[in-house]
């Protein structure tokens, strides 16, 4: 089990660092367009959207990250108060019963998505045509990269679950 987690957050530990670079990407493509707008009156066709798509990279991609290094939002309102072993129970119930099926719909309609834009030769529709089916291709790789950190959150709590009740035994 251990080499199965290990395996899944490195991916998406690589993963999250190498979208992190588009960060700097897209802030240096705002900056120039701001620059050639107002300074030099003259402004780009293909920043603005450009900037928008690789933003859209950089969200969508860090799903897996995010939930890997406990980024996202949690309640906990209610499950601080139970006992260790009860919130082991809910959150792998929140797993079963929210979070898989969420993912397995997210993954199953974004690869449709995808492959039809994909099948297209899907571009925007401004002044630049820039291809967008790599966006909608990126939503079905982060729903599926969400999915397989899901199997290791849940793998990590069950095994630290099973390490617990063997210290006691």
């Amino acid at each position: 089990m251990g080499s199965i987690i290990k395996i899944i957050d490195t991916v998406n530990e690589i993963v999250g660092r190498i979208v992190v670079v588009l960060a700097a990407v897209f802030a240096a493509i705002i900056i120039y367009d701001v620059v050639m707008r107002y300074v030099f009156n003259a402004p780009t066709r293909w920043a603005f959207d450009l900037s928008k798509q690789l933003y859209g990279f950089y969200f969508i991609l860090l799903g897996g990250y995010a939930l890997r290094n406990n980024a996202h939002v949690r309640v906990d309102l209610l499950i601080e108060r139970f006992s260790d072993g009860w919130t082991r129970i809910v959150e792998v119930l929140g797993y079963v019963i929210f979070f898989f099926p969420f993912t397995w719909i997210f993954l199953t309609r974004s690869y449709d998505f995808a492959a039809t834009s994909w099948a297209q030769g899907e571009t925007t529709y401004g002044a630049v045509a820039l291809p967008i089916y790599p966006l909608k291709a990126a939503l079905c790789v982060a729903s599926g990269l969400l999915l397989i950190q899901g199997v290791s959150q849940v793998l990590k709590i069950l095994f630290d679950h099973r390490e617990e009740q063997e210290i006691h035994q």
